[in-house]
């Protein structure tokens, strides 16, 4: 992979490494708004309602106060969660990596001054 310069670093980082967390939180954004969509033509809920069940399904609060109710949208219910759980952990994998990277940038830089 070619290599880039930090913005705030010395440290040379890969191009995945410098884009992975806008694109995950972009996939992520739109997982969220496919499940918008999804929700409000099979459940025939508002905009509103449907995007407040596509966060609150992927953040596995589930309130209770509304629930698929036809076989199909409890079939992608288990897919959008399954997708949805995974996207996320990523998300906040890439987050956690990038805190790290710029952590050890910091400490090597007082290593060396």
């Amino acid at each position: 992979m070619s290599q880039l310069s930090a913005p705030d670093d010395d440290v040379p980082e890969t191009v995945w490494e410098h884009y992975s967390t806008h694109i995950i939180g972009l996939i992520v954004l739109a997982v969220i708004g496919l499940g918008t969509v999804v929700y409000r033509s099979l459940e025939d809920w508002g905009w509103v309602d449907s995007f407040y069940f596509s966060v609150v399904t992927l953040t596995t609060v589930g309130y209770g106060d509304l629930a698929p109710s036809s076989s199909g949208s409890k079939l992608f219910t288990a897919a959008y969660l399954l997708t949805g759980l995974s996207l996320l952990g990523a998300a906040l994998n890439e987050m956690g990596k990038r805190r790290r990277r710029k952590r050890v940038a910091r400490r090597t830089r007082r290593q060396e001054a």
